[in-house]
């Protein structure tokens, strides 16, 4: 696994456009959010979810899926965003929060029989320069902690490295992250939103 290092105040365009190249190819990255490192891959990239969907146990029929997005309006491609939904993400994005909306037909066919998606877009820099680079947003999925549940195990990027380092192709070491996964807002019903998981986000 390639490590390229990037500090979330002063970010590296060249690794950022690698990272973007390895992901147009297919390929899973680990990177850092405002939450926990996550594993990513295109959102438009059906072989590639499939690997991560596999890599994580995760059955896309039965799970929700999430997109990392580089503003809301690159998530209102993807999701549909009614006027009351955008005044709740214009206000609290971007930040640790994962919104559940109504999913766009955009999306590719794994999402097919899904009607919603999840929509992040988080208050890191290299996460939001990663899917403004791609042009389009990042499945994603944070990594899984080790069986200790440690904190580490999800924010220290040596940690993670350690423990995914033949797992996928290439990760971004941002340095430390908080470790507390994001609030989940049910926002399927933009007139009464709904709280599915305190996080590190306070609405």
């Amino acid at each position: 696994m390639k490590v390229l290092r990037i500090y979330p105040s002063s970010i590296n365009e060249l690794h950022i456009s690698e990272a973007a190249d390895a992901l147009r190819s297919g390929h899973l990255i680990i990177y850092p959010t405002d939450t926990l490192y996550a594993i990513a891959c295109s959102a438009l990239n059906q072989g590639a979810i499939e690997r991560l969907c596999h890599l994580k146990g995760i059955n896309p029929q039965k799970e929700s899926l999430s997109i990392v997005c580089s503003d809301i309006s690159q998530a209102s491609e993807y999701a549909r965003i009614d006027n009351k939904a955008f005044r709740l993400l214009k206000d609290n994005l971007p930040g640790a929060f994962t919104f559940i909306l109504p999913a766009a037909t955009t999306l590719p066919k794994i999402f097919k029989g899904r009607k919603t998606v999840g929509v992040r877009v988080p208050a890191n820099a290299i996460a939001t320069a990663l899917a403004n680079e791609l042009g389009n947003p990042l499945l994603t999925t944070s990594v899984q902690p080790d069986s200790d549940g440690s904190q580490e195990s999800v924010s220290n990027p040596d940690c993670v490295a350690l423990n995914y380092s033949d797992k996928v192709e290439l990760m971004i070491d941002g340095g430390d992250v908080p470790g507390v996964p994001s609030t989940i807002v049910d926002v399927t019903d933009s007139s009464s939103p709904e709280i599915i998981r305190e996080g590190a986000g306070i609405l």
